[in-house]
């Protein structure tokens, strides 16, 4: 068996670490995460259940993705390391 490097890496977290906002409890905490093909991951609470039936007409999701949500503070202090293109 090989153990072949994945398809896709992590490059680099986008906005601060849990640490730098406020979690010293060594619990799981929202993160943001650029990959190498260009995409983005995210840590987060999945709210499919709750949130599935609220989405818009125009909004739909396959029965692969989920509905994943992270505090403001955790996307507000990412915004500087999105990329505008």
């Amino acid at each position: 068996m090989h153990n072949e490097p994945p398809a896709v890496r992590i490059l680099r977290r986008i906005g601060d670490s849990p640490r730098q906002r406020g979690s010293v409890t060594n619990e799981t905490c929202p993160d943001l995460f650029e990959l190498s093909d260009g995409s983005f991951a995210v840590i987060g609470t999945d709210r499919t259940e709750e949130l599935d039936a609220l989405l818009p007409e125009d909004a739909a999701r396959a029965d692969y993705e989920r509905i994943v949500v992270i505090t403001r503070d955790t996307l507000l202090r990412a915004k500087r390391d999105i990329p505008d293109a």
